[in-house]
């Protein structure tokens, strides 16, 4: 299986959430299930079949994390350097509108494009790996052709 890159952030939102599933979530819908059982007929029971859908969900997120947690490659971004990579974060100048934006590629997990997070897979994140402070960069995006110049270029 191919390797997801992750920041050390990334990975520990994903264990923090993990570890809520196990030990909070799991054992209260375990209850709910319980509790429900205790009210008869099963059948015709919509807590106990809400309660088990909400089981699955768990399990399978749970599933889901753990499978995440175990390709994840944590990189830090502190320990890089040089041209443009994942865990930079970039400040671009749109060259139309003179709009200044900061944005920080990450993996695709951990990717929230409102807080400034950009998925490593972004047509944006793919134009910027390679370049440098000072560069041009020509995006093709669903809204048409977007140029940007790279004013910064840090790793924190």
């Amino acid at each position: 299986m191919e390797k997801i890159p992750m920041t050390p952030r990334g990975m520990a939102a994903l264990q923090t959430e993990l570890k809520t599933l196990k030990s909070e979530e799991r054992p209260a819908i375990i209850r709910a299930i319980a509790e429900a059982r205790e009210h008869g007929d099963l059948s015709e029971n919509a807590e106990y079949h809400s309660a088990r859908e909400k089981q699955s969900f768990i399990e399978g997120r749970i599933k889901e994390l753990e499978g995440l947690i175990s390709l994840a490659s944590v990189i830090d971004p502190a320990t890089l350097s040089g041209s443009i990579k994942f865990g930079a974060t970039v400040t671009l100048v749109d060259e139309e509108t003179e709009e200044e934006k900061t944005y920080q590629i990450v993996g695709e997990q951990e990717a929230d494009i409102e807080n400034g997070l950009l998925n490593i897979k972004s047509p944006l994140a793919r134009a910027l790996i390679g370049k440098e402070e000072g560069d041009s960069v020509e995006v093709r995006t669903p809204g048409g052709v977007r140029d940007y110049e790279v004013t910064a270029v840090s790793y924190r």
